[in-house]
């Protein structure tokens, strides 16, 4: 087991000690003596994970530490983000998913012990959004965890609950904006309407929270992370305070409500034919059920943009979905996890993901972070040797060390155009002029049917300052040309096979469609190893990638290429195969 040292750990600075500080005040003042009103619990738990915890089995940030007959807090955490993913309190959610005996003697054991443990102030989830993400969970699962319970157990929960709210209602403000801020806002918001004496806390964070959407919610519905998943749970944040004062009597903000208006078309455009989101700039795919239940929560009406979202692109035929990066990625403090994934694509055909980009490696160290960020990891063109984007030096972003996209495109370019057989789009980026002095453009066409999807790469150097810079790159390689691979990451369920004398390759998905990838001529095609990195996977997943691999000898050269079904393959599929399980 080994411990990730570069993933962000708290410091302990002027925002630290004064965590601490507070939060042993916070133990001082008047508790709360019972609930006033209590939100319809709305969290989601995962069944399979709830019965893996009753079996002593912590599967938590890329880490699994067997202890069966343990408490929680016995562990010693072998990362941060361990200790924080069980400090926030998620895991009750997947308790009680489970629901029986055994479930509801471990959430209140463990409840009971974090209190013995950490309940006066001590410990690492003594940090704002930790503590909003704690107050929810606490207060959605408090019939599950009060049942049965001795009376002064209960009144040890409430004063803790009263505690914890005192502390966010005087620390909110040193949590990061972004998620953090809103875990903490809603979760003090939640506290408020929930508990006796502590409404005088709910105008104050109705207010901030209204502010936060104004400022972090853009006009498409996006954050400036650009994480799709990240906007998800935000969304989902939202959602849940709506549903929250709405239940007390009360009317969330103007600036609230928009909000939520303007992200649901926009996570609606970000969601593949199987549900999933596509996963871009750190995020993943999103927890089973969370996304449908968040717009059906939301009431707003099914539309999705047609435009860009979030600088994202959504083109669809079929059963057929393809989500293209396709704006500048996140700068300054916002890319602290962002990826160098510009005009990178994910193709996804009914139930089953087909082209993907490798995700985030942040769960399995600081190289597999590093490496996942890299434009190599994404379906996209690449310069051997450089990603389209640059990291920077480590600046500390809301106490937290991160690596800060230094060197992005400054300029990233969209057309796109709707014919009676489909539709398409081209993007075009100057991540690689400052090196080789190219611009990379793409376009994608899909057919209406999502039976075709035709690609088109160029790289070209237009300007007279380009192509200076192209003959110095040129020189620099003694007029070998350069070498560039595009690259196309497979899903770990994709069987894939070079085919046609190696003109060709053919992709069989377990749904039992085939699909076939072919190109020019111009490049080499290989089939290489991949990776496919999930957060609740031990170990990253072995996969493939189809590489198209060149030289461009010229100020401008092409490649292109056509993923399609074989002809043989039904328009409608019935695909009845059982995921793999998520724990391994």
């Amino acid at each position: 087991m080994t411990v990730a040292s570069d993933q962000g750990h708290r410091t302990t600075g002027r925002g630290g000690i004064m965590d601490r500080v507070q939060a042993r005040l916070s133990t001082l003042s008047r508790p709360a003596t019972g609930f006033v009103s209590q939100p319809e619990p709305r969290t989601i738990g995962t069944f399979a994970r709830g019965r893996q915890l009753i079996a002593g089995n912590f599967l938590f940030a890329g880490f699994l530490v067997e202890a069966p007959e343990h408490s929680i807090w016995d562990i010693a955490p072998p990362s941060i983000e361990f200790a924080e993913e069980i400090q926030g309190f998620t895991w009750l959610d997947d308790l009680a998913a489970v629901g029986d005996r055994n479930a509801r003697l471990r959430a209140q054991n463990w409840t009971a012990d974090w209190m013995t443990r950490h309940g006066r102030g001590s410990g690492p989830g003594w940090v704002p959004d930790l503590t909003g993400r704690r107050l929810i969970r606490w207060i959605n699962n408090a019939i599950f965890l009060m049942n049965g319970q001795d009376p002064k157990v209960t009144q040890a929960f409430y004063r803790s609950l009263g505690q914890q709210t005192i502390f966010l209602s005087r620390r909110w403000k040193s949590a990061a904006h972004g998620l953090p801020r809103f875990e903490a806002l809603v979760g003090l918001i939640y506290a408020g309407l929930s508990l006796t004496g502590m409404d005088r806390h709910v105008a104050p964070a109705v207010k901030a929270l209204s502010r936060e959407c104004r400022d972090q919610i853009d006009a498409e519905g996006g954050i400036p992370t650009r994480n799709p998943e990240e906007l998800l749970e935000v969304f989902t944040l939202l959602t849940w305070a709506a549903a929250a004062l709405s239940g007390a009597g009360k009317v969330a903000s103007r600036d609230h409500v928009a909000a939520i208006e303007r992200i649901a078309p926009t996570l609606r455009a970000l969601r593949h034919t199987d549900g999933g989101l596509a996963r871009f700039h750190g995020g993943g795919r999103g927890l089973e059920g969370r996304l449908d239940h968040a717009l059906a929560a939301s009431g707003v009406r099914a539309t999705a943009n047609s435009g860009l979202s979030m600088g994202y692109v959504r083109l669809s035929g079929g059963r057929t979905s393809v989500v293209i990066d396709a704006a500048k990625p996140p700068a300054a403090e916002a890319s602290g996890n962002a990826h160098a994934s510009t005009l990178g694509f994910e193709l996804t055909s009914g139930r089953r993901p087909v082209i993907v980009n490798c995700g985030s490696g942040a769960s399995f160290g600081v190289e597999w972070r590093r490496a996942g960020r890299a434009s190599q990891s994404h379906s996209t063109l690449v310069l051997e040797g450089y990603s389209s984007s640059r990291l920077g030096a480590k600046r500390m972003i809301g106490g937290l060390s991160r690596e800060l996209l230094d060197d992005i495109p400054s300029e990233v370019g969209l057309q796109q155009g709707a014919e009676p057989d489909g539709t398409s789009v081209t993007s075009w980026h100057n991540g690689y002029v400052p090196t080789h002095g190219l611009i990379h453009a793409r376009r994608l066409d899909l057919s209406s049917d999502g039976r075709v999807l035709v690609g088109e790469d160029t790289l070209g150097a237009f300007s007279d300052a380009q192509k200076k810079r192209w003959d110095a790159a040129m020189d620099r390689v003694r007029l070998e040309g350069i070498p560039f691979s595009a690259r196309f990451h497979l899903h770990p369920d994709v069987d894939a096979e070079i085919d046609m004398g190696g003109a060709a390759v053919s992709l069989e998905l377990k749904s039992g469609e085939i699909w076939i990838f072919r190109h020019d001529g111009s490049c080499e095609i290989t089939l290489e190893p991949s990776v496919y990195l999930e957060r609740n996977r031990l170990k990253p997943r072995p996969s493939r990638q189809i590489v198209l691999s060149g030289r461009v000898y010229e100020h401008t050269g092409q490649i292109n290429w056509t993923l399609a079904k074989a002809q043989d393959t039904p328009l409608g599929v019935r695909d009845l195969v059982q995921d793999e399980p998520a724990f391994d």
